[in-house]
């Protein structure tokens, strides 16, 4: 088709069409402006997402409908002009020869675009791009005053408003701050090559919310270290054990009968034997490797569960690997008439040697 030849549609299809959403538009209008075709107005943009025919569709003609209407007979003063007509004029005074051709070419440039040729010009020793430069290139409007009657007077206003009007598209660039210089090539993209030419990377705002913030994840990440520090030096500190009090008090002497009294073995690992003469206290201690016998009623007699070790009911070994018998521990009667036991002070009966049980404090008499 003849329309789509001279690039009037686009990528746009012809009528009849369906309705296009934004994303669509927005790519036909990125490509219109990458070729530089004309850009969909709003009117076409509203018919588009209707999925009615354009203005200069209707009719069944193809050609667009002009872009402006007949200009009038009196010549329109330059205050009162366009936009789209500013921005297609001759670059105004201040712009290089390159940056003039680069305007010419009707491409318009992003500020990403333009922070890279800062920085090409910042590595190269050129003159970087000055705000009516950059004014030009992104494509903004010269003027931005509103318009006045032409008299002599207000003539020359349009100069003036492109005065006003450069500063704010340079600093819309700039975004605020001092340039930096850098010795060497930053990466293009990063904020050392933003700064490099002349545009200032923004961070966070230094506002008092912003700083409240910083010190509460600060405050969290010192008590957590904190924290893990002193749980790696306690992990070199020696523990403690607690363990019962090895003297104590069992009771009177009429609280135990005849034979082996087991109710202490839990908690203070003794056995209460009375004998028709004596009394004396067995410590629940097998003298092979340390086990705990088990007291058998039924055969009246100890037996270590760890390697049979056998013992009468006196404690005196008599099978196993046991090499002598079992100790026994220090008694008294206390100032209140109980038997005070004392298990830090044992009595032994070495193998081949004379027996210490009958030694003072090692029984009581019955």
């Amino acid at each position: 088709m003849a329309d789509q030849a001279t690039g009037i549609l686009g990528h746009l299809p012809p009528w009849p069409r369906q309705a296009l959403n934004n994303s669509v538009i927005g790519m036909e209008q990125a490509y219109r402006q990458r070729k530089g075709l004309p850009l969909l107005t709003d009117a076409d943009i509203e018919a588009l997402k209707a999925g009615a025919p354009m203005s200069w569709e209707e009719g069944g003609t193809s050609a667009p409908a002009p872009a402006a209407p007949a200009a009038p007979a009196t010549p329109v003063p330059a205050a009162q002009a366009p936009p789209a007509a500013a921005a297609t004029r001759a670059p105004a005074a201040g712009i290089s020869e390159e940056v003039a051709k680069w305007v010419a070419q009707g491409k318009k440039w992003s500020k990403s675009a333009i922070a890279a040729e800062q920085a090409r010009r910042g590595r190269k020793g050129l003159t970087p791009l000055t705000e009516a430069e950059i004014t030009a290139l992104l494509g903004e409007p010269a003027a931005t005053a509103p318009a006045a009657t032409p008299t002599a007077a207000s003539a020359p206003q349009p100069q003036a408003a492109t005065a006003q009007a450069a500063p704010s598209a340079a600093a819309s660039v700039a975004r605020a701050g001092a340039s930096t210089s850098y010795v060497g090539t930053p990466a293009v993209g990063t904020s050392k090559a933003a700064a490099a030419g002349g545009v200032a990377a923004i961070g966070p705002e230094d506002s008092p919310i912003n700083r409240q913030r910083r010190h509460v994840v600060w405050a969290t990440v010192g008590a957590f270290l904190t924290a893990w520090f002193i749980a790696f030096f306690r992990f070199f500190l020696p523990r403690t054990l607690f363990e019962p009090a090895t003297s104590f008090k069992i009771g009177y002497k009429e609280d135990f009968g005849l034979g082996v009294d087991t109710k202490f073995q839990q908690k203070y690992r003794i056995w209460v034997d009375r004998t028709p003469d004596r009394i004396f206290v067995i410590y629940a201690r097998c003298t092979h490797l340390g086990c705990t016998p088990d007291w058998k009623p039924s055969e009246n007699k100890f037996k270590c569960p760890c390697h049979g070790s056998g013992y009468d009911s006196e404690g005196i070994n008599f099978e196993g690997p046991a090499p002598r018998p079992m100790d026994r521990a220090h008694v008294e009667i206390s100032p209140d008439g109980q038997i005070s036991v004392d298990v830090s002070r044992l009595y032994q009966w070495p193998k081949g040697q004379p027996t210490h049980f009958n030694d003072a404090g090692a029984y009581l008499p019955a």
